[in-house]
């Protein structure tokens, strides 16, 4: 391929390959290979869905009631947001509202994902991108304690004995040779700059973030009967309400069961203001006075969201994180999007495992084909169908299609959902002005406020510096969590002052029948994941799923190659980026994971004839 420019970006194959696979610490079906020149600087990246998903196959000829608990399992992790995305499909196809409460309930289970979502994210698979877990050992805790309450003073657990007996935990692991989830690390790398006390008080947060998550999810039990993969209803919600009962008549919702929840959001709140957007202010703080401000790539360009958290049902004009679409990095101009329009939404596959008539040409998802056509090939490919050493980029190389709006290539997540609602506000949205008090707040504590009072330099960088990074990405979701526990509560006090008000809806069946139904149908849904935006399409007819497909947000960031050789978000992400050593690759991770892309396990550094230089396991 040799150099090629696309989007602004320069794309050089021609230097030292480096192969990562699979990327994440959960779940393994990702592989990024990228090309680094003599001063181990990344000139070009590859990524790579490395597993057919299949299940908008399942999906033909089942009941459109039934779809919501096959998509539920496309993730473990994002648990119910698919299955949400699924019966606004049905629902908007067949003309059904729901009522208030189920609104409501829906609300605050997608909220609870993804406050859950969010810190899972940060402190069980990111955080050890960038913190020294071995480093902790040398901290002193009382430093530990005076920073802790520097940088959150209202933190309660926070004392120089709490870090102390934490430090003396973790020492037991090391010192018996098994650190459990800390294994397999690049501990002592260079790439790493944060001090030991501040790897002390993060590790710490670790563990207690552990404790909590597990409570907070109990709120999907409550509403959804269990997690993962809380049960849903098209029409509203599978749950009744009898504030009067004690759980033993049979009616889920309780006023007991409603104080639990209450309970459970005041801790989310509490966590977040108290630890989360701290710790990440006060890592951010650090890496961006080290100049590590990479890994922006399409987020500084082009940005996509559909909108999500109305007030109101139905009423997207009361989206509290507005949506639209930023076009080369143009934040004067917000494009609206529509996921009906089979001029905006649509997927190729010229670089896809996939098979279309012209593939030149993409579909909308109504008219979408999922038909596998495996092939990796290529002059520049290596290996064997079932062994792959190197992919060939200008041929099909990954499962993931390659979702375009417009024709452009767009980042998704929490990143694209706050810089719009930021642009949104400063043009006088009244619905998201809190977006932008939060934003303007980090953006004040990460430049002067955190600096001076750790003795560093103050910054005046602007936002269209400070967000579009690996480290904007990953504040972005710390705020997004903050906000949705904020929100959440709003969601719950509206609830029980519904109830009180003799409203105990909490589903609409009037067209649970088929033989109400239109002989044909489509509907789209569309979901605030964790991940980004989140769309489902269905087409019904005679009463079955003629067609379904779903564009998920690594589809969007995961995307290889189109027609015109632009790139996805993952793969501009990368480029650029100076690494440290090769063969610890903590740089490409870290930028990686900060878009949560739900894949997993080991590395493995190849060189350019394809030997394998080291592997580095990642737990």
């Amino acid at each position: 391929m040799g150099v090629i420019e696309t989007q602004g970006f320069q794309l050089d194959n021609t230097g030292r390959r480096i192969v990562v696979d699979p990327v994440t610490r959960i779940e393994g079906h990702m592989r990024c290979e990228v090309n680094v020149d003599q001063d181990n600087i990344i000139r070009n990246a590859v990524s790579t869905g490395t597993m057919w998903r299949g299940l908008e196959v399942i999906l033909k000829g089942r009941d459109p009631r039934d779809a919501w608990a096959f998509v539920e399992r496309i993730c473990g992790v994002c648990t119910g947001c698919h299955a949400l995305t699924s019966v606004r499909a049905v629902e908007d196809a067949l003309g059904i509202r729901i009522p208030l409460n189920a609104h409501l309930i829906r609300e605050m289970m997608a909220k609870t994902l993804q406050v859950h979502d969010h810190a899972v994210h940060f402190y069980h698979l990111h955080a050890l991108d960038w913190v020294d877990v071995v480093s902790a050992l040398k901290a002193d805790p009382k430093k530990t304690s005076e920073l802790q309450q520097l940088v959150s003073p209202s933190h309660p657990l926070s004392s120089p004995g709490y870090f102390r007996d934490i430090q003396t935990r973790l020492k037991k692991f090391v010192e018996s040779g098994q650190l459990g989830p800390f294994m397999n690390g690049y501990w002592g790398s260079k790439a790493y700059v944060l001090p030991p006390e501040a790897n002390l008080m993060a590790v710490t947060h670790y563990l207690e973030a552990l404790d909590l998550q597990k409570e907070w999810v109990k709120v999907h039990t409550i509403f959804g009967g269990k997690n993962p993969h809380p049960n849903y209803l098209v029409g509203g919600v599978p749950c009744a309400i009898k504030l009067d009962g004690d759980g033993a008549s049979g009616a889920p919702i309780t006023m007991e069961r409603l104080n639990f929840v209450e309970a459970r959001i005041k801790e989310m709140i509490e966590f977040n203001q108290n630890v989360y957007i701290p710790d990440v202010l006060a890592i951010g703080t650090i890496y961006k006075q080290a100049g590590w401000l990479h890994g922006g790539g399409l987020s500084a360009k082009n940005i996509a969201d559909y909108g999500t958290y109305e007030k109101v049902p139905y009423d997207f004009s009361t989206h509290q994180l507005p949506g639209g679409v930023i076009l080369d990095g143009n934040w004067d101009k917000i494009h609206p999007i529509d996921p009906r329009d089979p001029e905006q939404v649509q997927e190729f596959v010229t670089h896809s495992w996939y098979k279309y008539g012209d593939e030149t040409q993409g579909l909308h998802p109504w008219d979408g084909v999922t038909e596998p056509n495996y092939q990796p090939e290529g002059p520049n490919f290596k290996g064997t169908r079932t062994r792959i050493e190197q992919l060939d980029e200008s041929a099909k190389y990954s499962w993931i299609k390659s979702p375009r709006w417009r024709g452009h290539a767009v980042e998704v997540g929490p990143l694209s959902r706050y810089i719009l609602g930021y642009v949104h506000a400063t043009q006088g949205n009244k619905h998201c002005q809190r977006v932008k008090e939060q934003v303007d707040v980090s953006a004040r504590m990460i430049n002067s406020d955190l600096p001076k009072a750790l003795g560093l330099p103050e910054t005046r960088l602007s936002l269209k510096q400070l967000l579009p990074s690996t480290i904007g990405r990953t504040l972005a979701r710390a705020l997004e969590s903050q906000y949705c526990g904020e929100m959440m509560m709003d969601d719950f006090r509206q609830l029980v002052a519904n109830i009180k008000a003799g409203d105990t809806a909490t589903a609409n069946v009037e067209k649970w029948d088929p033989s109400t139904w239109p002989k044909e149908a489509k509907g789209v849904g569309t979901v605030a994941a964790p991940r980004g935006m989140l769309g489902h399409w269905i087409r019904i007819k005679d009463g079955r799923i003629e067609n379904y497909q779903c564009v998920v947000p690594t589809t969007w960031n995961g995307s290889p190659r189109d027609h015109k050789g632009q790139i996805g978000a993952f793969e501009a992400s990368l480029l650029n980026t100076p690494m440290v050593n090769p063969e610890q690759p903590v740089e490409i991770l870290r930028t990686l994971h900060s878009f949560d892309p739900c894949l997993a396990c080991s590395t493995h550094v190849m060189s350019p004839d394809g030997q394998e230089m080291a592997t580095v396991k990642v737990r």
